[in-house]
């Protein structure tokens, strides 16, 4: 088998089209062997500002609440002022356990399906004890001033390479940016013949 193919991922938990993505891109991305740079954002990295949030809200929700209703999956808004940085910090410990997928998914499921507030300390707790995540080392990772940094890192690599938003995927030089991509990154991931036999 050919070496993996590095593929990078930057997310934004508080984005309802990496909610999207956490639905799609993650079980795709299973039928190819790449290696997984995982890049999650803190904050109000990867996303419209709050001023442009205000006049934006209304159409996203209108936007995502069509798209999670063909793909058949629920979608409930969280508190407009959940801070996803909590659990971006906590997705690198996630990582680290190899847990990473289970965090995505069932933090996104929390945020987006049942429409809880992420940045609370009882609901990352929550999602960490049904996945198996120590609680200790949970509120560890989202107080860990390394984690933290990480998350801006990423935020400011994102902006080197070019990207405006979340979710975004970077592969070799091609850059694909939002959530619609998916089918141009498995022709990407195909044409380079990363798919597993």
């Amino acid at each position: 088998m050919n070496d993996p193919i590095d593929l990078k991922f930057f997310f934004n938990f508080r984005s309802p089209y990496c909610y999207i993505a956490s639905k799609t891109f993650l079980p795709a991305f299973e039928e190819f062997n790449i290696r997984l740079l995982w890049r999650p954002l803190g904050g109000w990295s990867g996303r419209s500002s709050p001023e442009r949030a205000k006049v934006k809200v209304p159409l996203t929700r209108q936007d995502v609440r069509r798209i999670t209703a063909k793909m058949g999956i629920p979608m409930n808004p969280p508190p407009i002022t959940t801070d996803p940085t909590r659990a971006g910090a906590v997705s690198l410990l996630a990582a680290e356990q190899g847990l990473l997928n289970k965090w995505i998914v069932e933090v996104m499921r929390a945020e987006w399906a049942e429409g809880r507030d992420i940045g609370e300390e009882e609901v990352l707790l929550e999602v960490a004890g049904a996945i198996g995540l120590d609680a200790g080392e949970t509120r560890a990772a989202w107080e860990d001033a390394d984690k933290l940094k990480a998350l801006d890192d990423n935020w400011a690599e994102a902006q080197e390479l070019g990207l405006i938003g979340v979710p975004s995927v970077q592969i070799g030089d091609e850059l694909f940016w939002g959530s619609d991509r998916l089918e141009y990154i498995v022709d990407h991931l195909t044409a380079l013949r990363a798919r597993r036999v």
